[in-house]
């Protein structure tokens, strides 16, 4: 082994560059291990003036209201006013609060007679909702109509909606704010169609109008009452599997059978026999 003498400084340096050690840090060598970094100290906050902090600050009454509330509050103004349906449909095209508005194509207002006596209430619409201004449409709707046919009914003798009146972008889940600056014009839709029964297809017009959080599969079949302000008495409601979810959970049809036989024994006031028949 050679000694440190007969080692060339040069090809040392070389050695060391190619092993990647190309750059000085020190003059002397620092144990790391030992150095233990120690936090720096704060810098004292400068005092405030005397009297400052004794100061109250005055709210600022002129600071405009944050524009979720905004929305709710011209919502509830407009959806008050309006004495028919056709003048709520006409509050709801001129209402701009929702964001929905500014990213869908059509204004999904209403199907069917709103002098029926039942009145069906969905989540929001879709593709073809949206393109056509109307709700149920497409695949969903056209079990929808299936459904209605295996109780005797039609778009002619019912009234369909949403609780989303615009297409939320790529058919996304609403968010909280859209359903809170839509619902008033649903409350008060309700309220001027006072239909004898409510069918709330879906978890989501259930959670939203009943005020309850239990899965669809604790809620369908069951017997509520909606009640409003606005609303004299209130209305019978029941929620039911959506067509949408039926068309991908087939088994669960036959549980929708008896619910919608369930309607038809509640607007008859009979008894129904649940058993057999499908959609």
């Amino acid at each position: 082994m050679a000694s440190p003498i007969d080692i060339d400084p040069l090809a040392a340096l070389r050695w060391q560059v190619e092993a990647g050690a190309d750059e000085a840090i020190g003059e002397a060598p620092v144990d790391r291990y030992a150095a233990i970094a120690k936090p720096a100290k704060a810098e004292p906050a400068a005092p405030a003036p005397k009297g400052l902090a004794e100061r109250p600050v005055a709210p600022n009454t002129s600071a405009p209201l944050p524009a979720a509330t905004a929305a709710l509050q011209s919502a509830r103004n407009l959806a008050a006013a309006a004495r028919s349906v056709g003048e709520l449909a006409e509050a709801l095209a001129a209402f701009d609060g929702c964001p929905l508005k500014r990213t869908a194509t059509n204004l999904v207002f209403a199907d069917g007679n709103p002098e029926a006596r039942i009145m069906l209430i969905g989540e929001a619409p879709g593709a073809d909702e949206d393109r056509l201004g109307k709700p149920f449409v497409g695949v969903s709707g056209q079990l929808l109509d299936r459904m209605l046919a295996c109780i005797g009914l039609d778009r002619r003798s019912t009234y369909i909606t949403n609780v989303i009146f615009w297409r939320p972008p790529g058919n996304r889940p609403p968010t909280d704010a859209e359903f809170a600056a839509c619902l008033p014009f649903v409350e008060r839709h309700i309220e001027l169609v006072s239909p004898e029964v409510l069918v709330l297809l879906g978890a989501t017009s259930a959670h939203k109008l009943l005020a309850r959080n239990d899965g669809i599969t604790r809620l369908r079949g069951r017997w509520f009452q909606f009640q409003s302000a606005g609303m004299a008495r209130p209305v019978p409601a029941i929620p039911v599997y959506h067509p949408a979810y039926l068309l991908r959970q087939p088994a669960q049809k036959r549980a929708a059978w008896r619910d919608w036989l369930g309607i038809l024994a509640r607007l008859k006031n009979v008894t129904v026999n649940h058993t057999g028949g499908s959609f």
